[in-house]
Parts: structure tokens; C-alpha cells; sequence
């Protein structure tokens, strides 16, 4: 029988959010410069900034908490994190750190060096920005249909091959520490990676003898749309998915705030003894110790059980669920988002949205902003403000996607908070022609720009 899905589980604990009026929001917004990240917690309805740290966690999670052990080196909660990440991953060696930017800081201090490239499929903002931080170059090859928005592809997130091979016959080998895959692919829409391409690219890889890393922090919603539509892996367990799929790298960064199922946390995985006792040497100067890496005993006990939940289909059909459903609600109304929907999150297309908005007015915030001011929703731009300057000239780059990304956090609002989302949309693309003008930059700093930038209204 067909029945309507609905959660594994109960709601135990509550936290009540505030309303406000335009009147207010319009004020709150003007204060914070026009940025979402400016804006008081107290000050937003529904959060769909990001998905990162902002989910519930269980009572098991919970009960980790108050078990948590607080020693400061060779604790039993590092034990047990460091067991289930070799359990889940398959890889030998684990470095906790306090976030999935810090894992990025350690493992690339390890690794790249100015002058470097490093190819994957549309880096993370975070991981761009370690890179150029370097003097290294990030290199985009996505397949050529994460661009268009309208084209229905079930792995928008696969590497081109012959994009990747382009770059290994440009480049001198030791120009190239790594290939990065991220799993899902959040710049591109959340969008997954198929295990064939995950394959085919690690064997590329070998053939040019260069590391293959994984930007892991959407890894079980990855394994998820695996199972899901590739015929293969019908049969197989999400933990199944989850082993074969990281046997094909080197490695991988985790940042646990996404399907680890934590508020705070990260950690690198490696197989690599080399790599790892080159690694420890960054994770002490940065982090703290290395059975700690900047995480407390407690939140390595819940990341521990938040991994094995986290990698449980039933989870993972409720999740992917509640983001989809939404994803039809709006598309049934006509607006036009990243197709196919992807695990965590909703991206609008700005550029089909509010073409009347010129792309020098950053129309992708111009949407987000107008988003939070109708409904109070706190969405994210994915566009031009956070593809941030080209190093070298300066200049705004425009990407071929102009987006906001609604990321819906994990067990943690309800189809009634979802419904609320839609109906609010669909108000705006309805009344889309009357926006004619954007923004303007008044403030960045010279990296990553998106997260303190100010801007004023045109």
C-alpha cells in the first residue's frame, strides 16, 4: 500500500520562534546591510540560512552528552568516535576538529601549497576559499547539465571526465595534490554524485597517480540518491553505499554539522599513516590535541551515534522527503528551481526569478533579501556575492547559476513550517515584475566576502 510518508520519530523538546511584521523586517534588514548573516536569530521566522548545526539531535545523541569524557588525551568518546568512523568509513586514521572549515585548514596545510591546482566538482565556498587563501587555483569540472537549472539529470553532481583529464595534461603532476569530490554537491544544488562517477574518477586518478579526497559533509544524503536511482544499488544498505564509496579515495573532510547529525564538530579520515602524522602536526598548532582536535568529549560521543543514524534509510527517506515535498509545492506554482531537487535544500533560480534585476545588482541576494522581508525566511545567496572576486583581476566573477539556497534544517521544522515557505513564494514570483533594481557593495573584505559583506539598496 501507498501510504504518505512520515517521520521516525516523536517531538520531545520545543523551542518557540518569534513573528514580526514587514514594518520590522524592513527595518531589521537595513540595519544588517542588507545581509542574512547580520540578521538576530530573534529577528528570522523560519531559518533556512543553512543546514549546517542547526538540526535536533535524539535522545541517544543526548544521552552521549551526559556521558561524555572530558580527558584530555586518549578519551573514551574519542575512542568511540574514532571506532565508528573507521566502522562507517572504511578509512584507518581520524583527526577530530571543531568544524568542517578546520578540517579543511588542517588537511590542506598538509597538502597544497602556492601554485597549485586542485580540480573537483564546484568547490564549497569554504573550501575555495582555503584554497585561493594558498595561492593555489580551484578548477570547476562539473558536468556541463549542473548549469542549466530545467534539465533533468539524477547526478548533477558528477565530474566530466574529460574536464578532469583536460586538467591533468595541462598541469605537471606535482602542480596537482588532489582531486576534491564533494558528496552532495552544494554549489551546484545539492546535487549527488552517482557511484559510477565516483569510480570512474578515482580511477582516472590512479592512472595519474594524484590523491582523491572527499568533501564529505552530505555524504549519507549522497548514499541516499545512490541507493535510490542507481539500479545497482537498490538492494544495498545505506552503510553498504557508504563503505564502497569512500573505498574509491584517499580520504576525506567531514563537516559533522551536516550528516553527522551535531551542532558543532568535524573531523579529516585518511588511510595514509604519511598523511596522518603530517596532518597531526597542523591539527596541534590549530586545533588542540589530537585525540580532541577542538572538540569536547561530549560532542564526540553524539557525532559517534549522530554517524550511525545518520546512515540509516529511514532517516534519510524522511529527510529527503520533507525537502522534496517542498520542492513540488513550489514548482506546481511555477517557480523555477534547480532541477532535480537535491537532499538538503531548495535553490530558487534567481536568473529565470528576477531577470528584470541587472546581474552587476546581485539579483540572487536581491531575491533573498525580498524573501525574508515579505515572509521572514532567511535563506542564502549562491551567486555572484559568494563566487567572491578573481584573485588576480579583481573583478566580480559572475557564475552561470544565480541562486538562493533554502536549506532545510535536519528533524527540525514541520510540513506545516514547509507549507508556510511555499505559500510565501509562490506571493513573490507572482508580483516578480515589479523588481527592476538590486544592490550595491559598500564593504567586503578580500576573501569570502559573502558572510560580512554590506551592501545598500539601489
Amino acid at each position: 500500500m501507498n501510504f504518505p510518508y512520515a517521520e521516525p520519530y516523536r517531538i520531545k523538546t520545543i523551542e518557540n520562534i518569534k513573528r514580526s511584521t514587514i514594518e520590522q523586517r524592513q527595518q531589521w534588514i537595513k540595519e544588517a546591510h542588507y545581509n542574512l548573516f547580520n540578521l538576530k536569530s530573534d529577528q528570522v521566522f523560519i531559518d533556512l540560512l543553512t543546514d549546517s548545526g542547526t538540526g535536533s539531535m535524539s535522545d541517544n545523541q543526548w544521552a552521549e552528552i551526559m556521558k561524555g569524557d572530558e580527558s584530555y588525551a586518549g578519551s573514551r568518546s574519542f575512542e568511540l568516535l574514532k571506532e565508528t568512523v573507521r566502522r562507517i568509513t572504511g578509512y584507518k586514521y581520524m583527526i577530530p576538529t571543531h568544524q568542517g572549515r578546520a578540517a579543511e585548514n588542517v588537511l590542506f596545510s598538509t597538502l597544497i601549497k602556492e601554485g597549485d591546482i586542485v580540480p573537483g566538482n564546484s568547490h564549497f565556498d569554504t573550501t575555495k576559499g582555503h584554497i585561493e587563501f594558498r595561492k593555489a587555483k580551484a578548477i570547476d569540472c562539473t558536468i556541463d547539465e549542473a548549469s542549466d537549472t530545467s534539465v533533468f539529470h539524477p547526478f548533477k553532481g558528477n565530474i566530466d571526465l574529460n574536464k578532469l583529464e583536460k586538467v591533468f595534461k595541462t598541469y605537471p603532476k606535482e602542480k596537482i595534490p588532489m582531486v576534491i569530490i564533494t558528496v552532495t554537491c552544494n554549489t551546484a544544488g545539492g546535487q549527488p554524485v552517482s557511484m559510477k562517477n565516483i569510480k570512474e574518477t578515482s580511477d582516472l586518478c590512479k592512472k595519474y597517480d594524484i590523491p582523491l579526497f572527499f568533501d564529505a559533509a552530505r555524504f549519507a544524503e549522497n548514499a541516499y540518491f545512490i541507493k535510490k536511482r542507481e539500479d545497482a544499488y537498490h538492494n544495498k544498505t545505506i552503510k553498504e553505499i557508504v563503505k564502497e564509496m569512500f573505498s574509491y579515495g584517499d580520504g576525506m573532510t567531514m563537516s559533522a554539522k551536516k550528516d553527522g547529525l551535531v551542532n558543532i564538530g568535524g573531523f579529516i579520515a585518511l588511510n595514509s599513516e604519511d598523511y596522518f602524522r603530517r596532518a597531526t602536526v597542523f591539527t596541534i598548532m590549530f586545533e588542540g590535541f589530537i585525540t580532541y582536535g577542538g572538540m569536547s568529549g561530549r560532542d564526540m560521543g553524539a557525532l559517534a551515534v549522530g554517524l550511525d543514524e545518520a546512515t540509516e534509510f529511514d532517516y534519510l527517506e524522511s529527510r529527503v522527503q520533507q525537502v522534496h515535498s517542498l520542492g513540488r509545492k513550489i514548482m506546481s506554482a511555477g517557480v523555477p528551481v534547480q532541477q532535480p531537487i537535491g537532499g538538503h535544500a531548495i535553490y530558487l533560480d534567481a536568473n529565470k526569478f528576477v531577470p528584470t534585476i541587472p546581474r552587476e545588482q546581485f539579483r540572487a541576494q536581491s531575491l533573498a533579501i525580498e524573501l525574508y522581508i515579505i515572509g521572514g525566511i532567511r535563506g542564502v545567496e549562491i551567486g555572484t556575492i559568494l563566487a567572491d572576486r578573481d584573485p588576480e583581476t579583481r573583478e566580480n566573477r559572475y557564475p552561470e547559476l544565480e541562486l538562493v539556497r533554502l536549506a532545510i534544517p535536519r528533524r527540525t521544522y514541520t510540513d506545516n513550517h514547509m507549507n508556510y515557505v511555499a505559500a510565501v513564494l509562490e506571493h513573490i514570483y507572482s508580483t516578480r515584475h515589479e523588481a527592476k533594481t538590486g544592490y550595491e557593495i559598500i564593504y567586503e573584505p578580500p576573501i569570502m566576502r559573502h558572510f560580512t559583506v554590506k551592501l545598500r539598496k539601489i
